[in-house]
């Protein structure tokens, strides 16, 4: 018995395409402005992020080499934008001038944007670490309880002095105990926590509403 294969048949010289349908057309070209659109948010994170060359020569974070070259580093989708956020928000409140240290460790492992997870660290600066501190002591009493308020003695930065209010800023810590040990990572689970999902339904309805608008713009419809 002669075993037979389908073979696909080229069209002939000449021969046209069949026609498709408009609902061919309008579904083909809903989901091309669908993909443009879920692209959007992109170009505005593109204007104020670093790009990889200028992280790679970073004095320390070039330490980390070969690390730095993996494609996902540099993807700017929703998910991956979010675990930066996330990433950024947490490791702010790591003491010491470590934060963008640990920012960058944990985007190489979990393979998140790299450059947004470092640009969110720097929501903790020297005009707002007391601050920070301060709430962090306040909602690790929440957990741990601890002395009232009155032990929250007042700091401020001396600007004068900057290596000087450095050290009796980690005295003052020190001071804080258990609740400020408690807290910081608490407070900072909580940003992570909330800034992941801000950014993930924050890029949907953004999307959403581009689609939204494109559609009235092709219909005539009234601008929203």
């Amino acid at each position: 018995m002669m075993r037979t294969c389908a073979v696909p048949l080229r069209r002939r010289a000449g021969a046209q395409k069949p026609p498709r349908s408009a609902g061919a057309d309008a579904h083909r070209g809903g989901e091309r402005s669908c993909g443009r659109l879920r692209t959007l948010p992109r170009k505005y994170f593109r204007k104020y992020l670093p790009d990889a060359q200028t992280v790679r020569n970073h004095r320390w974070l070039g330490r980390l080499g070969a690390w730095l070259h993996h494609p996902k580093l540099w993807h700017l989708n929703r998910d991956s934008v979010a675990g930066a956020v996330a990433i950024g928000l947490f490791c702010g409140l790591v003491p010491g001038p470590l934060q963008m240290l640990s920012a960058a460790i944990l985007s190489v492992l979990l393979h998140r944007n790299l450059p947004v997870a470092l640009i969110v660290t720097l929501y903790s600066n020297p005009f707002t670490i007391v601050p920070l501190y301060a709430l962090a002591y306040g909602y690790g009493r929440l957990f741990v309880g601890g002395n009232d308020g009155n032990q929250l003695r007042h700091f401020e930065m001396d600007w004068s002095d900057l290596a000087g209010s450095l050290m009796r800023l980690a005295d003052w810590m020190l001071t804080l105990g258990k609740p400020l040990a408690v807290g910081l990572p608490a407070l900072a689970a909580t940003l992570a926590f909330l800034g992941y999902w801000a950014v993930q339904f924050g890029w949907r309805a953004y999307v959403m509403l581009a689609w939204r608008a494109r559609r009235r713009r092709r219909a005539g419809g009234p601008p929203p």
